[in-house]
């Protein structure tokens, strides 16, 4: 299993598999300053949220370091922590990791890095425990020996400190010998899809076809695969989802084919300060993501451009949202404040 973020005991750095080379090259990031790693962040060198969550501590760790060694005072340092805990705003999980190891800082470097370690642990635990979850609801709502899965964007062990959150689902359906295929979204602008779970999809041995982003509604409504399986951003209290933009259009989908739409992330990423999806600020990206694909123009350089980053799927499109806590259905059970059973 790949591993996208490590942390480096002699150096003292996270050690980030540059995403954004692949599936081209393998190449790895040595992150020992706050600048480097929010360029890291920034860029989706390192991305899915609950890889964020794991960075967001250990950049605690990177920046507490980095204050020793320029003489920093707590002002500037708590100003460069704030810097990590910023630098995507849509996915809760780096907020929610730089919180969860801030409130030790006092107590030193040491401390931080322990409690961040731990933060890395918990989220494969967790990961394989949805992972689990998730398999047996599918198997028991669809009823069938071996499913068809969709999938959108990446949710595997490169957006996770390990194993995967929906991909994590697919591997564990994969395991029982109970899926068929996987049909993987390209996910424009940026390709996660084409370039790191199918690239993840191959290594593992798992079968799957890559289809274009305008091709998936189709794919559900024609009857082709029996269940779309999704990571998350963010969810709010009661059950909306914030994912990959190109999310939204699956569970449209879904519910005209009437197939199970279901979402997968650890409890991190349940945000019960967010009431509904409508208070979820939307990352929009540059231009440029849009305007070329590798390098190559696709569109005049003066063509004004619209780039959400994410999308917004209302609960009562969600069939089941997976966590490491259980499995809670907002389609079925609308309640303002569903997700609080299942919150970190």
């Amino acid at each position: 299993m790949v591993l996208a973020l490590q942390w480096q005991e002699d150096a003292q750095t996270i050690r980030l598999l540059d995403q954004t080379l692949l599936p081209v090259e393998e190449r790895y990031l040595d992150v020992d300053t706050v600048d480097t790693l929010v360029a890291a962040i920034q860029s989706l060198a390192v991305r899915g949220a609950p890889a964020l969550g794991a960075v967001g501590a250990l950049g605690v760790v990177v920046a507490m370091r980095q204050a020793e060694s320029e003489g920093w005072g707590d002002e500037r340092l708590q100003s460069e922590v704030d810097r990590i805990r910023l630098a995507r705003p849509t996915a809760v999980n780096l907020a929610w990791g730089v919180d969860q190891v801030r409130a030790a800082m006092p107590s030193g470097p040491e401390t931080v890095l322990k409690m961040a370690k731990a933060v890395v642990e918990e989220d494969e635990a967790a990961n394989r425990t949805l992972s689990r979850l998730g398999a047996d609801w599918i198997l028991d709502r669809t009823g069938k020996q071996q499913v068809r899965v969709v999938t959108h964007c990446n949710t595997g062990a490169l957006a996770t400190s390990a194993w995967g959150t929906a991909y994590g689902i697919i591997h564990e359906l994969h395991d029982r010998g109970a899926l068929e295929v996987v049909y993987v979204d390209e996910t424009r602008p940026l390709l996660q899809g084409a370039r790191l779970t199918s690239w993840e999809l191959t290594r593992d041995g798992i079968p799957h076809l890559l289809e274009v982003d305008g091709a998936a509604s189709s794919t559900i409504v024609r009857g082709l695969v029996d269940v779309a399986i999704i990571g998350a951003d963010r969810i709010t209290a009661n059950g909306d989802t914030a994912n990959k933009v190109g999310s939204l259009a699956l569970a449209l989908a879904c519910q005209r084919a009437g197939i199970p739409f279901v979402v997968a992330a650890p409890s991190s990423t349940v945000d019960l300060a967010t009431a509904h999806g409508d208070d979820i600020a939307i990352e929009e990206r540059d231009a440029a993501e849009v305007l070329s694909l590798g390098g190559h123009p696709t569109a005049l350089p003066s063509t004004p451009v619209y780039n959400p980053a994410f999308d917004v799927t209302p609960h009562d499109l969600i069939n089941a949202i997976v966590t490491d806590r259980g499995v809670v259905e907002p389609a079925a059970r609308p309640d303002p404040n569903l997700l609080a059973s299942v919150a970190s």
